[in-house]
């Protein structure tokens, strides 16, 4: 290696350990790292299980339904060249 190579690569190195103590000193970055953390935690704790009434599961499966639900509508009035209201005699 001849001693320009050495010389960028000591750059580069150096570079690299001021960005890290930077990072370390700065408590921003700190807390958003622990933020992270807490929320990785947060959703390995949440079970997929039946709660009486407003659950994350529940919102859930609502929403399942809710999305079968248009999607049906959507094929009804492809296949059958009219509304849904008018198709189920509403109007």
């Amino acid at each position: 290696m001849n001693s320009k190579e050495e010389q960028t690569n000591s750059e580069v190195n150096n570079l690299e350990n001021d960005s890290s103590i930077e990072n370390l000193q700065d408590s921003n970055y700190i807390n958003e790292k622990t933020r992270d953390n807490k929320s990785d935690e947060k959703s390995i704790d949440i079970e997929d299980e039946y709660k009486f009434g407003w659950s994350s599961y529940s919102e859930i499966t609502n929403g399942r339904f809710a999305m079968i639900g248009f999607l049906a509508i959507i094929l009804i009035e492809l296949f059958s060249q009219q509304s849904f209201l008018k198709w189920a005699g509403i109007l």
